[in-house]
C-alpha cells in the first residue's frame, strides 16, 4: 500500500467536501494552495463560470482531475425524457473532454416517477450506460459507474453494489477494451460482507477508476448530508485502501464528503487542512 505521508500530490478534493460554496476559481485555488495533486469538480460549479477559463485556470495550477462530476440521472419516466438525459450527459462528456478529466462518474438514479420495478430501472440504467459509452469513447472521456449506498436505492441510483456496476460493465464492454469502469467510494460500499471478493473482480477486470473516502458516522443524522471527515467514524479506511491497491489501483485518494451541519459551515482552509492531516495518518 502506498505511503500518503508527504503526498498530498496523490490525493484530490471533490468539490463538494467545501460545500460549493466557493466559486469554482477560488476553491481551485484552494485546493491547490493546500498542496492536493488532484481535483473533482462538480458540473454545475463548472457551469456557473466559463468552461474554457477553468480549463486554462486548472493547467496554469498544475491540477490533474479525477473525474469530473456527475451525470444526470437516466431514469426517465417517457421515451423523451431519457432521450433528453441521454443528451444532457452527453454535453457533460464534451466538457470533461475540455478539462481534461479522465472520466465522467456516473451515477444512474433510481426508481422513475410513479413505478415499482428495480428490475426495469436497472434494465433502464444498462442501457443508458450502453448508449453513453459510444459518445464517451468518440471524445476521449471515460465513464465511471458509481454504485451507492442501498439507502438511495428509490431516488439515486438502483445500482448499489460493486458487482452490480461490475455486471454492467462486462455486459457493455465484454471484451475489457478501456474506457469503463468503477469507482470504489467507501461510504457506499464498507457494509457489504462480499466487498472483497468485488474489489478482486474488479482488479481482475481492470475496472478500478476511482477510490473515494470519506467516514460513515455512528449514529448518522442524514441519510445524503451527514458524512463524516476520515478517522471520526467507523470505516476501516487503510484496510479497504490496502484491498483497493492490492487489486491495481494506483490513482487518486478522493476525499467527497457531504457535511451540511458541520464541515460545510467551516472555513474551507480548515477543512482542507483537516483533509490533509486525515489522508496522511488515517487513510
Amino acid at each position: 500500500m502506498r505511503d500518503l505521508h508527504q503526498r498530498l500530490d496523490l490525493c484530490s478534493i471533490n468539490t463538494a467536501t467545501l460545500g460549493h460554496r466557493l466559486s469554482i476559481h477560488d476553491t481551485l485555488d484552494a485546493v491547490a494552495r493546500s498542496g492536493f495533486g488532484f481535483v473533482a469538480p462538480w458540473r454545475k460549479e463548472v457551469e456557473a463560470a466559463n468552461l474554457r477559463d477553468v480549463a486554462r485556470q486548472l493547467r496554469a495550477l498544475g491540477l490533474r482531475l479525477s473525474g469530473y462530476v456527475r451525470s444526470t440521472f437516466f431514469a426517465g419516466s417517457s421515451p423523451e425524457q431519457f432521450a433528453a438525459h441521454i443528451e444532457d450527459n452527453q454535453r457533460a462528456l464534451d466538457q470533461a473532454a475540455e478539462l481534461g478529466a479522465p472520466s465522467l462518474i456516473v451515477v444512474g438514479g433510481g426508481l422513475p416517477p410513479g413505478t415499482r420495478s428495480l428490475a426495469d430501472a436497472r434494465a433502464r440504467y444498462l442501457e443508458g450506460v450502453a448508449r453513453l459509452w459510444e459518445y464517451a469513447r468518440s471524445v476521449g472521456v471515460g465513464i465511471t459507474l458509481e454504485p451507492l449506498h442501498p439507502m438511495y436505492a428509490a431516488e439515486r441510483s438502483c445500482v448499489v453494489t460493486l458487482d452490480e456496476a461490475l455486471d454492467i460493465c462486462h455486459a457493455v464492454d465484454p471484451g475489457q477494451t478501456g474506457g469503463l469502469g468503477i469507482a470504489v467510494d467507501v461510504y457506499h460500499c464498507w457494509w457489504d460482507r462480499h466487498l472483497t471478493s468485488h474489489i478482486e473482480r474488479a482488479g481482475r477486470e481492470r475496472r478500478i477508476d476511482a477510490f473515494h473516502v470519506s467516514d460513515w458516522l455512528s449514529p448518522t443524522r442524514d441519510m445524503l448530508l451527514d458524512r463524516g471527515m476520515m478517522g471520526d467514524g467507523v470505516i476501516d479506511l487503510k484496510g479497504i485502501r490496502a484491498q483497493v491497491e492490492a487489486a491495481g489501483y494506483a490513482g487518486a485518494v478522493e476525499v467527497e464528503i457531504f457535511s451540511q451541519s458541520n464541515w460545510w459551515q467551516r472555513d474551507a482552509q480548515e477543512t482542507l487542512q483537516v483533509c490533509a492531516d486525515r489522508l496522511q495518518t488515517v487513510c
